[in-house]
């Protein structure tokens, strides 16, 4: 048996690349010393897998931002505005994904938003009329050379022809089905060239099938691959899907002329069946995704086992898969330290993973049963030890139906909190987080490494604290933020205050460009052991009379966001954190903090990528959890809400039922698409549609901010509109914060005259 992976993680072990790229964004180094940190990280996971006998070992999985804008770039899809600030090829790429303010010009960014049903966000890249669509980079092939130098014939991977087009941004008149010939003339293009290279297989990632598909869909797709695949002479094409299965389609991409077809056997909830109920062509391969890409818990070798022995007993080629991309995952066990034998037995990482396929590979060839590495694999799932609390799972069996209704409605909240608050109209606030400046950062080193006590790592952040809540003050927003100094990550500080979690100290996860975030893992039941927020709140409030917002990250997004069990249901886990989070949001109230944000970012995350599974398989459990946390407050105690970078427009009954007071989300880089749907569905909540990008280093003006507000109000009653930017400000430097909050308060304040 073979083994094959869809992609590694590329940022480096360390987060090499991170640092390298963001010194680069600073001018300290030059593009040549960018270049060779990323050749150096490609080299070295190259070498990694050939070493575990990794037999399919992918290139051009590697980038500097993005996938996706890897490869519109790499087909010519670039915006006009960004090509006429005539910059670089590389610094052309990092505006399209981070805007250029500077001497050649000033542009936003492209728009951004979750990749399918993970924590990774893409850029969505924009085509208009004029595009021509056309082979015009080299970035595959250059790296498809460079595996081929250290010994490596690499499996290139491609975003394909179909995924792409369902991505992009028409902006134009032309739709996806307008650009099909030139897209497939341009994929069927780098397959030849490929070929002419050398390479044995080539990979193209159609992730996109996995989604409730209509005809006109999957008619696109074969005009396309019809195209592509008559060019690919004696090269082979392997369709990569993933997220999901292909039920839709799975009869239309076993007829089309690909050697191998990589199906998603985790995720994938019906690829069992469409296997066993409509067979699998001879001549092709199945890459069997049976490795979990998103989840760091080691691999059940029986059941993965059972499932190649049905698929053999089948005669069908097999070629052992990760699920998906390792991008998902951190890097190695190997930089965890501190963690016991006795929880890290249990974890794969991406290395780990690498000689997990190893050993399934050799298992799968003999009569394992007997075999050591079976056995010891099967000795893990037969205990899991801390996992178990007794009143944990009583409370949650405790919960009625009453628990996740907040009284009174609506409406009747709303007049009361318009009296409580007295705000003026369109009212002025953050969503969180302030820098977190290098000192900040230090502070927090210091503390964890005992360097400083506790007493010195207190006075320091409330030194910050004053100094922001005094910021605020001159600047004039009207709801103020305490600016989050003590926190590392929105989701780990919580996890942290929480029994039941466990915490890394290097498992670093890609979430986009340089971001990276550490996941903390859910070990067993979750509960919280005493209040995590409330002093920090109570002495922000402390200094001001304006509302103070106390701070809290939402149980979704909580478990969302980490590395959650697999041995009982997400529904469960959410529930156990929904009520240590209620606990805090009541505390918070007990202690005079009026106004409570309950940040729900990665509310879509899980949501099945198939609508006729949305509500069954999620959105019954999600949305109920979220009131479940705040149901228990009083009218006048306003509940606020945060979402960001992704698609919200079809599920914004679902958002309105949460039934919050307040809700600010992202959508400065989606050009506001969403005031339309807020306004066709008669969305009942106030809304804070952020008015400016914070993951771009641009400052915007007053008359741009003041423009997007217009905009706002021809779809939102002025009563109805909060100003706030898209996010929280932690990525950001000091002077273009300020700068940026004295702009927002001003077009406020103009509006305000006018109104």
């Amino acid at each position: 048996m073979k083994t094959s992976i869809i992609g590694y993680p590329r940022v480096g072990s360390l987060r090499e690349l991170k640092f390298t790229t963001e010194k680069y964004f600073r001018g300290e180094i030059s593009v040549e010393e960018l270049q060779n940190t990323a050749k150096e990280i490609r080299k070295t996971q190259w070498t990694l897998q050939k070493n575990t006998g990794l037999d399919f070992i992918p290139s051009n999985d590697f980038s500097f931002y993005d996938m996706t804008l890897d490869t519109a770039v790499l087909f010519n899809i670039i915006p006009e505005r960004y090509t006429k600030l005539g910059l670089s090829a590389l610094d052309t790429y990092f505006a399209m994904a981070r805007g250029y303010q500077g001497a050649a010009g000033d542009v936003k960014a492209l728009a951004m938003k979750k990749w399918f049903n993970t924590n990774y966000h893409y850029m969505v890249p924009e085509i208009d009329d004029n595009t021509e669509i056309k082979l015009a980079g080299t970035k595959p092939f250059d790296e498809f050379a460079e595996a081929k130098a250290f010994g490596i014939t690499a499996k290139p991977v491609i975003i394909g022809a179909f995924t792409l087009l369902k991505l992009l941004r028409y902006v134009g008149k032309k739709q996806a089905t307008d650009y099909a010939d030139a897209v497939s003339a341009a994929y069927a293009g780098l397959l030849e060239k490929f070929v002419a290279a050398g390479a044995e297989w080539v990979q193209f990632d159609e992730p996109y099938l996995v989604h409730d598909l209509t005809s006109e869909d999957i008619a696109l797709f074969e005009t396309l691959y019809q195209g592509i695949l008559a060019k690919k002479g004696p090269g082979k094409v392997l369709l990569q899907t993933y997220f999901g299965d292909v039920r839709d389609c799975y009869g239309n991409i076993t007829a089309l002329a690909f050697d191998g077809i990589g199906l998603d056997f985790l995720e994938g909830r019906k690829t069992k069946e469409l296997v066993e109920a409509n067979g699998f062509p001879q001549d092709k391969v199945l890459f069997a995704g049976l490795v979990n890409g998103k989840n760091i818990w080691k691999n059940h070798y029986g059941k993965t086992l059972e499932v190649i022995d049905a698929l053999k007993a089948k005669n069908i080629d097999v070629v052992l898969n990760t699920s998906c991309s390792l991008l998902h995952v951190p890097y190695t066990l190997k930089n965890e330290t501190k963690l016991p034998e006795k929880y890290t037995e249990h974890f794969a990482f991406a290395e780990e993973k690498l000689q997990e396929l190893a050993e399934l590979k050799k298992l799968a060839d003999v009569d394992y049963k007997l075999d050591a590495a079976f056995l010891e694999n099967a000795s893990l799932f037969a205990t899991r030890p801390d996992c178990r609390n007794n009143a944990v799972q009583e409370r949650v069996a405790a919960i009625r139906e009453e628990d996740f209704t907040r009284l009174p409605a609506f409406e009747e909240r709303e007049a009361i909190q318009k009296k409580e608050f007295a705000l003026p109209v369109f009212p002025t606030t953050t969503i969180g987080s302030f820098p977190q400046t290098a000192d900040v950062k230090k502070n927090r080193t210091a503390r964890r490494k005992g360097e400083i006590s506790e007493e010195a790592y207190v006075e320091f952040n409330k030194k910050k604290i004053a100094e922001w809540v005094q910021i605020q003050e001159e600047i004039g927003l009207d709801v103020l933020v305490h600016g989050e100094f003590e926190r590392n990550d929105m989701v780990e500080y919580f996890g942290e205050q929480l029994s039941g979690y466990l915490f890394t100290e290097k498992a670093w996860v890609q979430s986009y460009g340089t971001r990276c975030v550490k996941p903390p893992i859910i070990w067993g039941d979750v509960s919280r052991e005493k209040p995590m927020t409330v002093d920090w709140s109570v002495y922000a409030q402390s200094l001001t009379k304006k509302p103070m917002k106390g701070m809290l990250t939402g149980p979704v997004t909580i478990l969302n966001w980490s590395f959650p069990r697999e041995d009982i249901s997400l529904k469960e886990s959410t529930y156990q954190i929904a009520l240590a989070i209620r606990d805090e949001v009541l505390d918070l109230e007990a202690n005079g903090i009026r106004v409570i944000q309950v940040d729900e970012a990665a509310l879509r995350e899980k949501l099945p990528l198939r609508k006729s599974d949305w509500y069954k398989e999620y959105l019954d459990w999600a949305i109920p959890a979220f009131r479940l946390v705040h149901s228990g407050v009083k009218a006048q105690t306003q509940i606020h809400t945060h979402m960001c970078y992704s698609e919200f427009i079809d599920i914004i009954h679902a958002i309105d039922d949460m039934d919050a007071d307040v809700i600010t989300f992202e959508a400065s880089r989606s050009d506001l698409l969403i005031l339309d749907s807020l306004k066709e569905n008669h969305f009942k909540t106030e809304v804070g549609p952020g008015v400016y990008d914070i993951h771009s280093p641009r400052v915007p003006s007053v008359e741009e901010i003041k423009a997007a507000l217009e905009k706002m109000l021809t779809r939102i009653a002025p009563e109805k509109l909060w100003v706030n930017p898209d996010c929280g400000l932690k990525t950001r430097g000091v002077p273009e914060t300020v700068a940026s909050l004295k702009h927002l308060v001003e077009a406020a304040k103009e509006l305000r005259k006018e109104a």
